[in-house]
């Protein structure tokens, strides 16, 4: 069983940043790819950034030059620096991981919120 703990998560004024780590526990496996998901009240769950087995990566187009995606594969960890906040960013935010065996897992979620 694998599980994925989301932190970092919290209050910041627009303009400011904020870390997301994810971690996975479990046993040995293998991940094809990685990402951060974000659901703000009363909208559906949408993409914010992804990372592949290749390193390739993808953002939305509204965090697009704010926020960095990165992994650390030795510890199967996954980060999401988030600069130049907006209002507009406040969501609960999931980490994904598509594993082998498992296919995709999801944390339970850390709360971003973005207000003066």
């Amino acid at each position: 069983q694998v599980q994925l703990v989301e932190s970092g998560g919290g209050l910041v004024q627009p303009g400011g940043s904020l870390r997301l780590s994810c971690a996975a526990s479990g046993s040995a496996f293998i991940i094809h790819y990685m990402g951060w998901y974000r659901q703000a009240p009363g909208k559906e769950r949408e993409l914010v950034a992804l990372i592949r087995g290749d390193l390739s990566i993808n953002y939305a187009g509204t965090v697009k030059g704010r926020f960095t995606i990165s992994r650390d594969s030795a510890n199967n960890a996954l980060y999401l620096q988030m600069n130049s906040l907006k209002p507009e960013d406040t969501a609960v935010y999931y980490c994904n991981f598509n594993i082998n065996v498992y296919g995709d897992v999801w944390g339970k979620g850390t709360l971003v919120t973005v207000s003066s």
